[in-house]
């Protein structure tokens, strides 16, 4: 068997497991991909509430991203919660260093129960010092809109509006998900070369905690191991709808249960792990 590609995430811990580092590893291995991580904060957390959030020191999260980097040849970087101010704006710095190859920005700033995970302050850190750095950025409607200090998107043309504007932070894509327009869900993915809208029917379920983690950590996977943007944007929303329906019949917890890990990731993702240059800045 051949050395399989490595991801990193930085985000916070889901006690619960459905989103989160734990969401996050368990998509890398269903993609094939090693998984590493930095933890940002523990949550304690179930299926009905974040009910306490201690955040990491920021010098720790970039002590575990460094040995990770140091050691590791990682392909592609996923981040999630980062929770203050100071550790966006670490995050911020080894990006801009060029030490977080393939990054992907998933702007984690409320849990699905509705509990705030982010800062205001956070938020503007991420939007202006963390975005220019990504290769991908993947907001729910809800985030896109608070990023950009605006209302959530009603209609395509308010989706698209909004991931231009994202776009014009400096990231090189920007897929905004999960508008709902009838019995559909319609993410836009908007990059350099065009503006594309990819519709797929609903799932009904209440089981989808940890779908925006899962998301963007298929993403960074598909990424690690060889695909272009758009192809890893497709590889991860059919990942999700597998995973949504796999979970669709499971009663798990008093609230909205996890979406479904237990899957292997799509037959079409490249199999070639990408090499890593051997000029990487040093951690």
């Amino acid at each position: 068997m051949s050395t399989p590609a490595v991801a990193l995430t930085i985000a916070g811990s889901d006690s619960g497991g459905g989103a989160g580092i734990q969401a996050d590893l368990a998509t890398f291995a269903a993609f094939g991909v090693h998984g590493t991580s930095a933890v940002t904060a523990i949550t304690v957390q179930d299926t009905t509430a974040v009910h306490a959030v201690h955040p990491t020191p920021a010098a720790i999260v970039v002590a575990q991203v460094r040995a990770v980097l140091a050691d590791l040849p990682v392909a592609a970087v996923k981040t999630g919660m980062l929770g203050d101010a100071g550790t966006v704006r670490a995050v911020a710095e080894l990006a801009a260093a060029g030490l977080l190859p393939r990054l992907v920005i998933d702007p984690v700033l409320v849990a699905t129960s509705g509990d705030r995970l982010t800062s205001d302050a956070a938020a503007s850190v991420l939007a202006r010092e963390l975005l220019p750095h990504a290769l991908l950025v993947t907001p729910n409607t809800d985030e896109a809109a608070t990023l950009l200090g605006t209302t959530r998107a009603a209609s395509s043309a308010e989706q698209r509006a909004h991931a231009l504007a994202l776009l014009a932070f400096g990231p090189t894509a920007v897929v905004v998900t999960g508008r709902v327009d009838g019995d559909h869900r319609v993410d836009v993915l908007a990059h350099r070369e065009q503006t594309v809208e990819l519709r797929a029917r609903s799932i009904p379920t209440a089981n989808d905690h940890g779908t925006g983690c899962t998301f963007a950590a298929a993403a960074a996977a598909a990424l690690a191991r060889g695909a272009d943007v758009p192809t890893a944007v497709e590889l991860a929303r059919d990942f999700v709808r597998g995973a949504l329906v796999a979970a669709a019949g499971w009663r798990m917890g008093r609230g909205p249960g996890p979406v479904s890990h237990l899957l292997l990731g799509p037959a079409t993702v490249p199999i070639t792990p990408i090499p890593i240059p051997t000029n990487v800045p040093t951690p």
